[in-house]
């Protein structure tokens, strides 16, 4: 699995272990862990742990004496001096280090080995598969926990006309934004934009006919950047048209970062819904994107948003 995460993030990924010997449960719990330290000494730490684990049944009931002889076989088998394999195991460098893992891991509350912890969150292996599937969808969870915010900065200048630009995988969508009518909404779409948030996120839901939803990290339609912004629903503006951009919500005054863009007219939603914007050039990446329902299509990633960029008009 280890080779597999390896293979897929290259050198964003590095892998640090930590011992962690449950020594109310395994009586030779530290002495493993120093055999493997002491065949690390010689390169060969993770062979020696591997045949640890492969060949646990051979030596859980020996005594600690016995247990320490068997281990010196193994390294023995995997071509190490089996001398230097022995004086190392009685190295204080060597058990320290090992006493200090456990002490470490019990005052982070561990409970247990495995446990993982992925740029420093520790990864929930009882609700998602330690996998790429699963890594990609934590470290979702993991960007959108470093990315809450109390209310969003003022970034919009007041009597200035901007437009902001998504770039897609499959081309770009320039919108018209309101600031006029929408002042509090597209001030904060403008703010998440320049922090990044539509970054490498996707457009999660997209009903043909109706319209294309993004602007949640995790995919799922039920991301949030951690503040919500009150509706601004005016007579002037209405759903009467496609490439008709609006704020997504859960019900009134719930706005946050999600928005979708129409496909055609949709006059139900007036009245109910924030018009931020509408594209001007564009329509056709959208009417290209992927149809994609996130409810029934859980493990399925819509087309990708590379970026959103504000600029003056």
């Amino acid at each position: 699995m280890l080779e597999q995460l390896q293979e897929a993030y290259g050198d964003d990924m590095q892998f640090v272990y930590r011992h962690f010997p449950l020594t109310g449960i395994h009586d030779k719990a530290t002495l493993s862990s120093l055999a493997a330290e002491a065949a690390g000494k010689q390169g060969a730490f993770w062979e020696f742990h591997d045949l640890l684990f492969e060949r646990q049944q051979s030596w859980s009931g020996f005594s600690p004496e016995q247990a320490k002889e068997m281990f010196a076989n193994f390294a023995a088998e995997l071509g190490l001096d089996r001398d230097q394999f022995l004086s190392d195991m009685d190295d204080p460098a060597l058990q320290q280090k090992v006493d200090d893992a456990e002490t470490a891991a019990a005052d982070a509350g561990l409970r247990g080995t495995p446990t993982v912890f992925i740029n420093g969150y520790e990864f929930p292996s009882q609700d998602l598969p330690l996998n790429k599937d699963g890594v990609d969808f934590f470290l979702r969870i993991v960007r959108l926990l470093k990315m809450q915010y109390d209310s969003p900065e003022q970034v919009i200048e007041s009597g200035k006309q901007y437009q902001a630009t998504i770039e897609t995988e499959k081309g770009d969508i320039v919108i018209d934004l309101f600031p006029d009518t929408a002042p509090i909404n597209t001030n904060s779409f403008a703010f998440l934009a320049e922090q990044g948030w539509y970054d490498d996120t996707t457009f999660h839901r997209v009903l043909p006919d109706f319209m294309a939803q993004g602007g949640d990290p995790l995919g799922l339609g039920i991301g949030w950047p951690g503040y919500r912004c009150t509706d601004e629903v005016v007579d002037s503006r209405k759903f009467d048209k496609a490439g008709v951009v609006a704020m997504a919500n859960s019900g009134p005054n719930s706005n946050s970062a999600q928005f979708f863009i129409t496909y055609g007219p949709a006059e139900h939603l007036n009245n109910d819904f924030t018009i931020i914007g509408q594209v001007v050039s564009g329509q056709d990446v959208v009417d290209a994107l992927t149809p994609r329902d996130p409810e029934a299509q859980p493990n399925f990633d819509g087309d990708k948003i590379l970026k959103v960029t504000i600029s003056e008009k």
